[in-house]
């Protein structure tokens, strides 16, 4: 799995007959882009799961579907910093402090 940006969607009307009318999407892996079929809705902005090879394939409606690279959820929070900053070792930022808005 993958965790991937939405760049933007990617409109293609000459398709293959395989293709049906799945939405697709352009996402962003790192420093790449790349086209993954859009099984949830996602929106340009939205940080989300996606799968490849034959769980991509499936979870596009069909193991003979052509895709290699599905998006299967939209992730409600992710701090791609904070991720990278784990990834290097380094302790994670404490938290802010919340309000009740009441008083103490």
């Amino acid at each position: 799995m993958l965790i991937c940006k939405v760049v933007k969607p990617l409109v293609s009307t000459n398709r293959i007959a395989d293709f049906q009318h799945k939405h697709l999407q352009v996402v962003l892996d790192g420093s790449t882009q790349k086209v993954a079929v859009d099984a949830v809705g996602a929106i340009p902005g939205d940080w989300v799961i996606c799968v490849g090879s034959s769980a991509a394939r499936e979870a596009a409606g069909s193991k003979s579907y052509p895709s290699d690279l599905t998006i299967v959820g939209i992730i409600d929070h992710w701090d791609p910093d904070a991720a990278k900053e784990m990834a290097a070792g380094k302790p994670a930022s404490p938290a802010a402090p919340t309000s009740s808005g009441g008083s103490q």
